[in-house]
């Protein structure tokens, strides 16, 4: 199941389209989490949409998004980011520390979502090769050009990762190509967003941080910084290697 959350309901449409095509793309079901009093008007804009297949859920103060996903079987969240809302970033990504699905954060000033080109940023860290899965997925079932960026670091680690998922992906039929970042492996995602920009790509996909340490907390993780930044969609995957393995 695609799950969307709505926060506002008037600016959400590019979003729930964006977000039904994903869903028709991977076969998945679809399905819309918002509150009580969006239920008519939600209801109205999915039917305009010619939107026919659809589950609507209403969201209380008893469950999570994370425990929502869980009993929903979710496996892709959308969560909607309304324009003068980007102070509610962080208190968003603390609430999505513990989703064991991929999860992206859509700000109502997006395009719609074009995921011809997607870039791939590759650091050292072994949590890098969870993001492999939903590179190739998207090769495989969306037709995009995985364009992989690999960390400009002295060690081989990055490397060894991208060669890695290197061999997941020549299992399929897509194209991808790997260059050299100028950054290291703590600042590759945020070029990422400067590659995309120049590569007019839709998406990127960032590995969230495994723990926060006192920078984090203090100013933010990586993730909200590229989430701050970028203009385009960001997937984030978050480090569950006893969930996410490389497979067929």
């Amino acid at each position: 199941m695609i799950l969307v959350d709505i926060l506002q309901l008037s600016t959400s449409k590019i979003l729930l389209q964006s977000a039904v095509k994903l869903a028709e793309q991977l076969g998945k079901s679809f399905a819309v989490s918002t509150v009580a009093e969006n239920e008519i008007g939600l209801k109205s804009m999915l039917n305009e949409s010619v939107i026919v297949d659809y589950q609507i859920l209403i969201k209380d103060n008893s469950k999570s998004l994370v425990e929502i996903c869980e009993a929903e079987d979710a496996s892709f969240l959308f969560i909607q980011l309304p324009d003068g809302q980007i102070n509610s970033i962080r208190r968003l990504l603390n609430d999505c520390r513990e989703l064991r699905i991929p999860y992206l954060f859509y700000k109502d000033s997006f395009n719609p979502l074009d995921l011809t080109k997607v870039i791939l940023p590759i650091g050292f860290l072994e949590e890098e090769l969870e993001k492999a899965q939903f590179a190739a997925a998207f090769g495989r079932f969306c037709g995009s050009e995985v364009k992989m960026l690999l960390a400009n670091d002295y060690g081989s680690k990055a490397a060894t990762n991208a060669e890695k998922m290197k061999v997941l992906f020549e299992k399929f039929d897509f194209s991808y190509t790997l260059d050299k970042a100028t950054k290291d492996s703590f600042k590759v995602e945020v070029e990422s967003i400067q590659v995309a920009e120049k590569e007019q790509a839709g998406i990127i996909i960032v590995s969230a941080s495994r723990d926060y340490g006192l920078d984090d907390i203090l100013f933010g993780p990586k993730e909200y910084h590229v989430l701050k930044k970028s203009p385009i969609p960001v997937l984030l995957v978050n480090p569950r290697g006893d969930l996410y393995a490389l497979c067929d």
